[in-house]
């Protein structure tokens, strides 16, 4: 006579309704991480079952229950995996996963911005992050922005739908503060990252001053009718093929790269050990640049390259 092995049927059931769940999830594309979370309990259910059923069924006043080993340390693999999604998914960590092999990597355009200069405005100080960017002058009286972004985005992102997501501006007397925000980004194994390129407008007759961050920045004043101030970028690149009347100072500048002819250079005198001052990356240099009557000026300071396009 056959002898009934508590776990054989229940390992059966378990696999036969997995197979079911893994088929349908193919079928209706369901998540299969979804998938996994609800269907481990039935291997419970379906194993208390059996041993009720067994207890109920037996003749013996005593009855012994017989397991088949083997079949129930399968059933118990799969109910830890179980339980093992089900930790990692009530700590987020199912869900960063699930955002990982989902993301996909995006360009779009960003929100358009203006902001109207009154003539009460005299200066405007623009504050940038990590990423570079194009200041034109304009002739209107508006601070506009547009480019794009680029971003390694999980399915649930949503694009940017408002300038106030990447932009913010605060007027203090006459004076216009833009900061150009950094976009968010994780680090680490579930690594996500975003970054924009933008053009930035600003009336030509109104002072401006750009705070860098180690950025590039590249710069084309056009018909410039004041003063720019640039300070802490990397690389500052100079667009004067529009320009006239326009002073160029640049101070503590380690390189002028591109028709290094048109500037007037000096060398800093640093104090120091002789040898250390022979590393390149060391010298400071100043220099200046002039078109036309020089009436309005670009400064230049805490910069490590200018680019001089003319």
């Amino acid at each position: 006579m056959r002898t009934w092995r508590v776990g054989t049927f229940s390992m059966g059931t378990s696999l036969l309704i997995l197979g079911v769940f893994l088929l349908l999830t193919q079928l209706f594309k369901l998540d299969v991480s979804n998938v996994m979370l609800s269907w481990w309990p039935i291997i419970l259910v379906v194993l208390g079952a059996e041993i009720l059923v067994f207890l109920f069924q037996s003749k013996q006043e005593k009855p012994f229950i017989k397991y088949d080993f083997l079949s129930i340390f399968f059933i118990g693999i799969l109910g830890t995996a179980g339980i093992g999604f089900s930790i990692l998914s009530s700590i987020g960590i199912m869900d960063k996963i699930d955002q990982q092999l989902t993301r996909e990597e995006r360009t779009m355009d960003l929100p358009a911005f203006n902001q109207p200069v009154d003539e009460n405005i005299k200066r405007v100080v623009l504050q940038t992050k990590r990423d570079s960017i194009t200041v034109e002058g304009t002739g209107s009286n508006d601070v506009s922005i547009f480019g794009t972004y680029r971003m390694l985005a999980n399915k649930n992102d949503k694009n940017m739908t408002k300038a106030e997501d990447y932009v913010s501006t605060f007027i203090k007397g006459d004076t216009l503060y833009v900061s150009v925000k950094e976009l968010p980004e994780d680090t680490g194994p579930f690594e996500r990252y975003a970054s924009l390129s933008a053009t930035i407008l600003i009336p030509n007759d109104v002072k401006m001053e750009i705070e860098g961050n180690g950025n590039d920045i590249t710069l084309k004043p056009r018909t410039l009718l004041s003063n720019w101030r640039i300070d802490n970028s990397s690389t500052v690149s100079l667009d004067l093929y529009e320009s006239e009347n326009i002073q160029v100072a640049a101070l503590g500048v380690q390189g002028f790269n591109g028709q290094e002819e048109k500037w007037s250079i000096q060398e800093e005198k640093n104090e120091g050990d002789d040898e250390q001052m022979k590393d390149p990356s060391l010298i400071r240099r100043n220099g200046t640049l002039q078109k036309g009557d020089g009436s309005n000026r670009i400064d230049i300071t805490n910069s490590a390259y200018i680019n001089l396009k003319q």
